[in-house]
């Protein structure tokens, strides 16, 4: 995706979580339970993305270069949910329109810049959206541009920040061939000789079965579909 895409895409992940949300709750009521995170309740599903959104709104808006003067916020009570979150995603998408994409912020990775959050941003409110689609029954195709951005973050960001010396000597390479977007990706390059299982679908599923958001068994396997999942499950994300 080009750094133009980021926040239109974005705001409209916003605004799809903000409905599907309420309809979840009129639905099922703020206590149901949330396939992709079972220890949560959509509340909490909700209350994380608002506070999420607005912590970095703050870094942001704030050009923070560290984050120990940070508030959190209170936690609200479930019937001012829907109208907080909505709330932070507008501080969210008010702040990144008025910030180059270039300037230095805080990250707890490696790039320190509004680019950085731009990107994650958009991944966080996709992802947690299709867990609020999951509650209410109605889950979307994530968009083939965000959904293959996605999964390249998800191998550039979140392998790297989980394995930070490398994977282990048991890794084998997993090959997630995304057919929408006629491309692939490679998990593990280089670990062995040859891949041990080869994950076909749509960018989507794949960046959903690599956030353990559907189970492999959405994709065509070809090759160890177990050790496949094991290498996923090296990806122990929080």
């Amino acid at each position: 995706m080009q750094l133009s895409e980021y926040l239109p895409a974005l705001r409209c992940v916003d605004a799809r979580f903000a409905d599907a949300a309420a309809e979840a709750v009129l639905a099922h009521g703020w206590r149901a339970r949330v396939p992709g995170c079972p220890d949560w309740t959509l509340a909490d599903l909700v209350w994380h993305l608002a506070e999420v959104q607005h912590f970095w709104a703050w870094v942001v808006r704030t050009r923070a270069q560290d984050p120990s003067a940070y508030v959190e916020p209170e936690r609200h009570a479930d019937d001012e949910l829907l109208g907080y979150v909505i709330a932070q995603s507008a501080e969210l998408e008010t702040a990144l329109v008025g910030a180059d994409p270039a300037e230095r912020v805080w990250t707890w990775a490696p790039r320190k810049d509004v680019a950085f959050v731009l990107r994650r941003q958009l991944q966080e409110a996709t992802v947690h959206t299709v867990d609020v689609e999951q509650v209410l029954g109605d889950v979307r195709p994530v968009p083939t541009a965000v959904a293959l951005d996605g999964l390249d973050e998800w191998l550039e960001v979140m392998v790297p920040g989980t394995l930070p010396d490398g994977p282990p000597e048991h890794a084998h390479p997993v090959v997630l061939h995304a057919v929408d977007a006629d491309a692939e990706r490679t998990l593990f390059p280089g670990t062995k000789p040859f891949p041990i299982a080869a994950l076909t679908g749509t960018a989507g599923d794949l960046l959903l079965a690599a956030w353990r958001r559907v189970p492999l068994e959405v994709l065509t396997v070809d090759g160890d579909g177990l050790q496949a999942a094991a290498m996923i499950d090296l990806v122990r994300l929080e």
